[in-house]
């Protein structure tokens, strides 16, 4: 469903390591909103849903909710380092658009009404 770079990996390991809660795991998702019609969401969760979807990836555990899991089959999570920090990239093979802050996308059949990008 998503892959996740082992550089992607390894910052998220750490980045979970400096937290103080046990049991974390890395939750992906999308929500409705953004200027291209979705917005990416990703971050640690310790509480399960019902419908979550589990899959482990270079020793991270990933969790995945049902309803985001269609809008990200085939997505690649990357991590990029540059001179003056880094980020996560995201590779959404299912985004026909994307807004130019690369937080937000518009899936395949989406009619929805965007909002007004805040670049």
């Amino acid at each position: 469903m998503i892959t996740i770079s082992e550089t992607a990996a390894e910052k998220l390991k750490e980045m979970l390591a400096a937290e103080e809660t046990p049991n974390l795991f890395l939750r992906v998702g999308v929500k409705a909103g953004g200027c291209s019609g979705f917005s990416y969401g990703m971050g640690f969760d310790d509480e399960e849903k019902a419908d979550d979807k589990w899959l482990e990836q270079n020793g991270l555990r990933i969790v995945v909710d049902e309803e985001s899991a269609k809008y990200l089959y085939g997505v690649e999570i990357d991590y990029k380092d540059s001179g003056m920090g880094g980020g996560f990239t995201i590779n959404n093979p299912n985004a026909v658009a994307s807004c130019g802050c690369g937080s937000s996308f518009k899936p395949a059949g989406y009619e929805g009404t965007p909002e007004k990008c805040d670049e």
